[in-house]
């Protein structure tokens, strides 16, 4: 639980590729039909990025329109975190990528790795350094290119997932919404119930890995359904109470955009009405890191909140990992 809190959410912004496919278009690839995706997933259509677009540029182009927002140059950002799954490569980071691309000065930049729930979790890392006072103003990014490791052969995963960015600029001063706190965690001891097993430093990438289509998202889908609700549930109610707000007090709630059902069952549990819930995902699928970001730049460009409003953000992810955040908008 972290409550160092009161950074300062400067600007968001985002970006989701041109490349749009929707269900019927997919189910001439897939073995899968419109009304099988959407009765499950609540999914219409996703954004592909092209071949020849990396997961640091759709970070760009969301970072620049954060940047816009805030009213900061880039000179002005001594900090910049990306949450991605899917960097441009093992290493640099994404993060020294996009420093490059935006012309940001020698600052600090490093990924950081909770999958679904890593655009949180990045908040949370940036508002504790910047706590710190050791910094001023962090650049935080979740980008995805998850067309890159879709196994389309496997259908209960390729349908689902998308590509996109979502950044925000946060700073400990100025005029934005104020991040009351951050709860994350997570359960590494079930690993394969979401995972990519091949690439990595136990399956190097050879023939074998390769022929095995190891290098592909794999997902128990049934499972992590039911884990889903139950964690992101826990992250609410603990954040909530460890804040002394009761559940009547949220006037918004912008969970992970994963599937339509999970949303609804996170409504019940949760007994806060769907309406108070953001959700995109029929336009988007589930693009991982960039999936809040995302929904939260769009609910403000839709005008959803009001001043001293309480929004709740909410996650999970690949770990397991969950995590939550209060913001007073």
């Amino acid at each position: 639980m972290s409550d160092s809190g009161s950074s300062i959410l400067r600007g968001i912004g985002s970006y989701v590729p041109s490349i749009k496919v929707d269900n019927n278009e997919l189910s001439k690839k897939v073995d899968t039909s419109d009304e099988w995706i959407r009765s499950r997933t609540g999914i219409k259509e996703r954004r592909y990025a092209a071949e020849d677009e990396n997961t640091s540029d759709l970070a760009l182009k969301a970072s620049q329109r954060a940047i816009d927002m805030a009213g900061v140059s880039p000179e002005e950002i001594d900090l910049v975190l990306v949450a991605t799954i899917t960097p441009d490569m093992a290493f640099p980071s994404t993060a020294c990528l996009l420093q490059h691309k935006l012309g940001i000065p020698q600052v600090a930049c490093f990924d950081l790795e909770a999958a679904c729930s890593g655009f949180l979790y990045a908040l949370d890392v940036a508002d504790g350094m910047l706590s710190s006072g050791r910094y001023k103003c962090a650049l935080v990014v979740g980008a995805e290119k998850l067309s890159s490791i879709m196994d389309w052969e496997d259908r209960t995963t390729c349908v689902l997932f998308g590509d996109g960015a979502g950044a925000a600029i946060l700073t400990k001063t100025g005029k934005g919404a104020e991040m009351l706190g951050f709860q994350c965690g997570a359960d590494g001891s079930n690993p394969s119930l979401l995972h990519q097993p091949a690439g990595g430093s136990a399956l190097p990438a050879s023939t074998e890995t390769i022929l095995a289509r190891g290098h592909f998202l794999k997902m128990n889908g049934r499972e992590i359904f039911k884990s889903a609700v139950r964690v992101m549930e826990r992250a609410s109610r603990e954040l909530l109470s460890h804040h002394g707000i009761d559940i009547s007090e949220v006037n918004h709630v912008i969970p992970h955009q994963a599937n339509a059902r999970i949303v609804e069952s996170l409504s019940q549990r949760l007994e806060i009405p769907l309406d108070k819930f953001f959700c995109n995902l029929h336009k988007y699928g589930n693009t991982s890191a960039a999936s809040i970001p995302i929904a939260l730049d769009e609910a403000f460009k839709a005008e959803k909140f009001r001043k001293d409003d309480l929004g709740l953000l909410v996650a999970f992810g690949a770990g397991l990992t969950w995590s939550s955040a209060l913001v007073r908008f």
